[in-house]
């Protein structure tokens, strides 16, 4: 590149007219009064040079910091059986309040039925956040409030969500498909289980539950005369589940007594 005294050259621009150069910076704005280092900084205030959006949660206010807002969006979570991370039924609060320095990010994973685990996520747009000791802490709750919580959502969620039925004679089959992410979760709710033990197990039918992924829950009757159809039902499970974007088990369950277990055939 050849070096032009005309462009490179400060001293080389013309005395008068419009300096080409002029607006290619903002103008400089001098200070005149010393800055007071004692008043608080103003939260609104734009940072390098960029304003804040009016629609931005404060950081206070995010779920992860706030309860109030956590508690709106969080649900028991089904998860694989061996899922690692904090076991729930050894966490101690009063502890972590006193031992704030120390970092807690592993997921709290609860005790589920037949040998499942359960996590709780906090649900976002997008994505999950899944509940941690640290969010425990931040938040200032009990174990018990976090659980119950989380447990009247998932109950308030499915009282508004259907279930699709299929028939063929005698076999019956219910399912829950709908997308939002806590289809299989509902398995978890009393309430549900009385109703599928209600709809599916009339005449003494035993009632097989499949929770092959997060999205699907599948439950159907099984009478003495039709024993041949658990092994059709064991064979879909297994296929949702191979396929599935976030399985669970590829077992199949029953319901007992009220209870979820696992089916001995």
């Amino acid at each position: 590149m050849t070096w032009d005294p005309e462009i490179d050259d400060p001293t080389s621009r013309p005395a008068t007219g419009h300096d080409p150069y002029a607006d290619e910076e903002p103008p400089v704005a001098i200070r005149t009064v010393r800055p007071d280092v004692f008043v608080p900084i103003d939260p609104d205030a734009p940072v390098s040079g960029h304003q804040v959006p009016a629609n931005a949660p404060r950081h206070a206010e995010a779920p992860e910091h706030d309860w109030a807002t956590a508690a709106q969006h969080l649900y028991p979570l089904l998860r694989p059986a061996g899922t690692p991370g904090a076991r729930v039924k050894d966490l101690d609060v009063a502890h972590l309040q006193t031992h704030s320095n120390i970092q807690h990010s592993e997921p709290l994973v609860d005790e589920g039925p037949a040998g499942l685990a359960i996590v709780y996520a906090i649900q976002s747009s997008g994505f999950d956040v899944i509940t941690n000791a640290d969010h425990v802490r931040a938040w200032g709750v009990g174990i018990k409030t976090l659980r119950d919580t989380a447990y009247q959502n998932l109950a308030t969620w499915s009282s508004g969500t259907g279930w699709a039925e299929e028939a063929d004679g005698d076999r019956r089959l219910l399912s829950s498909a709908s997308g939002e992410g806590w289809d299989a979760g509902r398995i978890l709710l009393q309430d549900v289980r009385d109703h599928l033990a209600r709809a599916l197990g009339e005449g003494g039918a035993r009632v097989l539950i499949g929770l092959p992924d997060r999205d699907l829950l599948v439950a159907s009757r099984l009478t003495a005369e039709d024993a041949e159809f658990a092994g059709h039902f064991a064979a879909f499970v297994g296929d949702q589940s191979e396929g599935a974007d976030e399985p669970i088990d590829r077992r199949v369950f029953e319901l007992r007594g009220g209870q979820l277990v696992e089916f001995a055939g």
